[in-house]
């Protein structure tokens, strides 16, 4: 990662994804409490998110407590510098309550001008991927593989990805099924995941709809540092969420941004 000068904020989302592991890990695959905090519809939280997202904000604390946070779970602390780490301590919690692996936890890092390093992170497969300006790479089991997306791929032999048809407005999902007839294949369910595989060159398209800026922060850097692009549905930023999509290439993004724009938010 010689190519950011952030290797001090990379080390230490690397010590808060540790402890993310270490209190995630005791809960996965067992009869888990589940809470809903939606009164309509269904949006899980469980003592995992929770104990997770606790362990981050504890090294945050201790170790930058200038620092701003916005988590999930326990909300926003207001920093004292322009620099916020953006948490989200499980994405993916109905694959999590499911036993499913793709469930991820999520640490970025902005300094102002949106997000500079950010981390996914997948306990139970031990992968974690890694972005920063210039460069993402995959870490696992003490080796480090540098991460590129297609960078050739054409709409019609792209792999695209969801997390679920059923989160999209009648008009997104009109958009979304036209663009994804235009594609080779598509898979659903993957939440933050599919970042992760765009970013490794399984995936080439993800779009969604109604992300808060804790699903989204971390992937920007793990997308951009591997070459791909990620913009929200008008083409501007997508940091803040909304309606997001992430390529692997520039020219696949300015043809997907065709079909999405008419549905998108101005």
């Amino acid at each position: 990662m010689s190519k950011c000068d952030y290797q001090d904020d990379i080390k230490l989302a690397g010590r808060m994804a540790d402890a993310a592991r270490e209190a995630i890990r005791p809960y996965f695959r067992t009869a888990l409490a589940v809470e809903n905090k939606y009164q309509v519809g269904f949006d899980p939280v469980t003592l995992a998110d929770r104990a997770s997202e606790r362990a981050m904000r504890e090294i945050l604390d201790r170790e930058r407590p200038d620092d701003g946070i916005l988590g999930e779970e326990f909300g926003e602390k207001i920093g004292r510098n322009q620099r916020q780490w953006v948490l989200d301590p499980i994405d993916g919690t109905r694959a999590f309550i499911c036993g499913l692996p793709s469930w991820t936890v999520l640490i970025a890092l902005s300094d102002g001008s949106g997000p500079v390093v950010g981390v996914i992170d997948q306990p139970f497969t031990q992968e974690r991927f890694i972005g920063a300006p210039g460069r993402s790479v995959l870490a696992q089991g003490g080796r480090s593989r540098v991460l590129q997306t297609r960078r050739s791929v054409c709409l019609s032999d792209a792999i695209m990805s969801s997390t679920d048809p059923a989160l999209f407005a009648a008009p997104e999902l009109a958009v979304f099924d036209t663009l994804r007839q235009a594609t080779k294949l598509c898979r659903y369910g993957y939440d933050a995941y599919a970042y992760a595989m765009l970013a490794m060159g399984g995936m080439d398209l993800v779009v969604e709809t109604d992300l808060q800026p804790y699903d989204v922060q971390a992937l920007i850097p793990v997308v951009e540092g591997a070459g791909g692009v990620i913009t929200n549905w008008t083409g501007g930023p997508a940091w803040d969420g909304g309606q997001v999509i992430a390529s692997a290439n520039t020219p696949l993004h300015a043809a997907a941004l065709d079909f999405l724009k008419p549905a998108a938010r101005k």
